[in-house]
C-alpha cells in the first residue's frame, strides 16, 4: 500500500501542478479570486509532492522488493543509511527528489515572499508550476518510481558499490537543490518578463533565491569533489568529467547571476542582463538533467538509462528554455535601461566578473559537447583536463585578478589612479609571492606560479572591505563577501599546490619492507582479510612515519557480491600541511603488493576553500534577509 500511496501522492501533485498553472493565467487575465487562490495550491502541492518521497525512502527502507525500483537498487544486507540514501542512487529515485525539491521550493516561494508585487508573484508561481508539471509528467509517465514487480524477487540486486558511501546521503540533495533553486530565479525572470516588472524590488526579491541556490551547488560540488577524491583512488580532485562539468556550468552561470542581480538590487543596472542570465542558469542545469540521464555519456556519475528518456528531458528542454527565449525576445523592448555607470567602477568590475564567467562557462560548455556532437558523425574522441586546464585556466586567473580589485571600486564612477592606489598592498602581496617562489621554491610550472601569486593577492584584497570599519557593526553581507572571496583564494591556493608539489609513487612491496615518498617513511606491516555485512576485502597494514611519530593506515581492496565488483578504498593521512594518500592494489604473486602512494601538500585548503566560500554565502543570505537595526557608513572607496 505505501507504493500506491506515493503514486496517488504523486499523481495529485500533479494534477495541482496543472491547476497553479491554470489558475495562474487566469487570475493574470483579472480573476481576483483565482490569484488569490494560486499560493495555498503551491503549498499543498509540495507538501505532496514531499509524501510521495517519503514513501519511497519508506519502500527502500523496508526493503520491500515487490517494488521494481527496490528491487533493482538495494538489497536486505545493506546499511541502513544506503537503504534511506539509495531511494534516490537511481534514476527514478533522483528524479523523484528532484521534483520534490522543486516543489518544496514553489510552496516557499508562496508562503514566503512577499516583496513582489502580487501579479509578478502569480506569474512567477505560474512558471514555477509549468516546471513541474513537465517533471511529473516524465515521473508519471515514463520513470514511475513506484511501479510493482510480479512475482517479487527473494531479495535486491543492490546499490553500486562506488555509491554506498555517506556522501550519497549529502552530495546529491545538495547539488539538486541548487539545480532547483536556479529554476525558482528562472521563474521570477519569466514572471518578471510577464508582468513587464523588471526593476529593483524583483532583483531584491529574486536575490536570496539565486543566493540560496548558488550556496547548495557550491556545497555539492565540493561534496562531490571530496568524495570522488577518496572513493575512486586515483588521487585526484577534479577529472572533467562531462558529468563533473554538468554541475559546475550551472555553478558559473549561478555565480555571474548573483553579481548581476546585486547590481540590479543595489544600483538599478544591468536589467536585461540580469533576466538572461537567470534563463542561462537554468538552462545549465536541465542541460546538466539531461547529460546524466539520457545515457549519452559513459561515467561513473551517469544514470545508464533508456535513451527515451533522455529525448523526454530534452523535449522538456526545447519547450522550457526556447519558451523562455522567445518571451525574453518579445519582451525586453519592454525592458527600461537601468542606471548607467562608467567602465572603471564596481558595476564594471561586476561585468568584467560576468564576461569571464561567461567565457568559462562557453570553454566547458564546448569542449563536454564537443565530442558528443563528434559521436553522433561516427568520429570518437575525447576532451580531457589538458584541453580545459589550459583554455580556461588563464582566464580564470584573470578573473580571480578582477575579483580582488572589485571590491576596491567606487560604484558608478572611479578613478583609475585611485583605484591603483588602494591596490598597493594586493599587489605588492602577488608580486612578494611570486619572488619568493621562484627564489625559494622547486621549479614549478607557470599556471601554478601565477596561481599560487594571484591567490595570495586575492587574500590581501578580500579583507580590504573590513578596513577602517568598525567590525562590530560590520554588516552580516560584507562579512560574507569578504569570506567567499578568501573561500575563493584558498581553494585557489589549494588547487596550485596539489598541481605544483604533489609527488606520486607507485611500488611493490612484501611484509616488512619500506619505501619514502615526500616526508613519509611507508611500511607494509602485511595483508589481512576483512568482512563485513554486505563486503568483503583484503586489508594492508600501512606503518607511516613522519618526524619520530607514526601512525596506522589501513587501505583496502573490497570485493562486493550484490552487485559483484570489486573497488579500491584508499587510506588517507591529512595533517596540516597536506595528505598522504594511498591505495592497495593486486600482488604479483610472488609474495609482493602493490602500492599506489601520493604526497599531495596543502591539498585540503581546496575543500577547505569550498566551505569557505558556502559560509560566505550563508552570511550574505542572513544579512539580506534579516532586517538590519540602523545604516552604517560606507567605506569610504565606495
Amino acid at each position: 500500500m505505501l507504493a500506491e500511496t506515493g503514486l496517488v501522492a504523486l499523481w495529485l501533485a500533479a494534477a495541482l501542478a496543472a491547476l497553479q498553472l491554470v489558475m495562474a493565467a487566469l487570475g493574470l487575465k483579472g480573476s481576483g479570486e483565482l490569484m488569490s487562490a494560486v499560493r495555498p495550491v503551491a503549498v499543498v502541492q509540495g507538501a505532496l509532492a514531499i509524501i510521495a518521497m517519503g514513501l519511497l525512502i519508506a519502500v527502500f527502507w523496508r526493503s520491500d522488493m515487490s517494488v521494481a525500483l527496490v528491487a533493482a537498487n538495494s538489497h536486505s544486507a545493506k546499511p541502513w543509511l544506503y537503504k534511506v540514501a539509495g531511494a534516490w542512487g537511481n534514476h527514478e529515485g533522483s528524479m523523484l527528489l528532484w521534483v520534490t525539491i522543486l516543489g518544496l521550493a514553489g510552496g516557499a516561494v508562496a508562503l514566503l515572499e512577499r516583496r513582489l508585487p502580487e501579479r509578478t508573484l502569480i506569474a512567477t508561481l505560474g512558471a514555477q508550476a509549468a516546471i513541474a508539471l513537465g517533471f511529473y509528467a516524465f515521473l508519471l509517465f515514463a520513470s514511475n518510481p513506484f511501479a510493482r514487480l510480479e512475482p517479487a524477487p527473494a531479495d535486491g540486486m543492490g546499490l553500486n558499490p562506488l555509491l554506498q558511501d555517506p556522501g550519497l546521503a549529502f552530495h546529491p540533495p545538495t547539488l539538486y537543490a541548487g539545480y532547483v533553486g536556479l529554476s525558482v530565479a528562472f521563474s521570477f525572470a519569466v514572471g518578471a518578463l510577464v508582468t513587464r516588472d523588471v526593476g529593483r524590488e524583483f532583483a531584491r526579491a529574486m536575490r536570496p533565491w539565486v543566493l540560496g541556490a548558488w550556496i547548495f551547488l557550491t556545497l555539492g560540488i565540493t561534496a562531490g569533489s571530496y568524495w570522488a577524491y577518496y572513493e575512486l583512488g586515483w588521487g585526484g580532485w577534479w577529472f572533467w568529467d562531462p558529468v563533473e562539468n554538468a554541475s559546475l556550468m550551472p555553478w558559473l552561470a549561478a555565480t555571474a547571476l548573483l553579481h548581476s542581480v546585486t547590481v540590479l538590487a543595489t544600483r538599478d543596472g544591468l536589467r536585461a542582463w540580469t533576466v538572461m542570465l537567470a534563463v542561462v542558469a537554468f538552462s545549465m542545469s536541465m542541460l546538466g538533467t539531461f547529460l546524466v540521464r539520457s545515457g549519452i555519456l559513459t561515467s561513473v556519475h551517469a544514470f545508464a538509462v533508456d535513451p527515451r528518456r533522455g529525448a523526454f528531458i530534452l523535449a522538456l528542454l526545447v519547450i522550457y528554455i526556447g519558451g523562455a527565449l522567445a518571451l525574453f525576445a518579445a519582451r525586453i523592448g519592454t525592458v527600461r535601461q537601468g542606471t548607467t555607470f562608467d567602465p572603471v567602477s564596481r558595476e564594471g568590475g561586476l561585468v568584467a566578473n560576468n564576461l569571464l564567467l561567461s567565457v568559462i562557462l562557453g570553454i566547458v560548455l564546448i569542449g563536454t559537447l564537443y565530442p558528443i556532437v563528434a559521436a553522433g558523425f561516427g568520429v570518437q574522441l575525447s576532451v580531457g583536463p589538458p584541453f580545459f586546464n589550459k583554455a580556461a585556466g588563464p582566464i580564470a586567473l584573470l578573473l580571480v585578478a578582477i575579483m580582488a580589485v572589485g571590491p576596491l571600486l567606487r560604484w558608478r564612477r572611479d578613478e583609475a589612479q585611485a583605484v591603483i592606489a588602494r591596490a598597493t598592498w594586493p599587489i605588492a602581496a602577488t608580486a612578494f609571492a611570486f619572488a619568493g617562489l621562484i627564489v625559494f621554491a622547486m621549479p614549478i610550472g607557470v599556471l601554478p606560479l601565477l596561481g599560487l601569486s594571484v591567490a595570495t593577492g586575492l587574500a590581501v584584497a578580500s579583507v580590504a572591505p573590513l578596513w577602517k570599519r568598525d567590525l562590530r557593526r560590520t554588516p552580516l553581507f560584507t562579512w560574507g563577501m569578504v569570506i567567499a572571496h578568501l573561500g575563493i583564494a584558498v581553494s585557489l591556493a589549494g588547487m596550485a599546490c596539489d598541481a605544483a608539489f604533489t609527488s606520486e609513487r607507485l611500488i611493490a612491496l612484501r611484509p616488512g619492507e619500506a619505501t619514502r615518498i615526500g616526508p613519509y617513511q611507508v611500511t607494509l606491516d602485511g595483508i589481512s582479510p576483512v568482512v563485513a555485512d554486505n563486503w568483503s576485502a583484503l586489508q594492508a597494514q600501512l606503518t607511516v612515519t613522519r618526524d619520530g611519530g607514526s601512525r596506522r593506515l589501513y587501505p583496502q581492496s573490497r570485493t562486493f557480491t550484490d552487485p559483484p565488483t570489486t573497488t579500491s578504498e584508499s587510506a588517507i593521512a591529512t595533517v596540516l600541511d597536506g595528505q598522504l594518500y594511498t591505495v592497495l592494489g593486486v600482488t604479483d604473486g610472488r609474495g609482493r603488493w602493490q602500492l599506489r602512494l601520493w604526497w599531495k601538500p596543502f591539498v585540503t585548503l581546496i575543500w577547505l576553500g569550498g566551505v569557505l566560500v558556502a559560509l560566505g554565502g550563508a552570511l550574505s543570505l542572513l544579512g539580506r534577509v534579516r532586517p538590519r537595526r540602523r545604516p552604517r557608513p560606507e567605506p569610504v572607496w565606495r
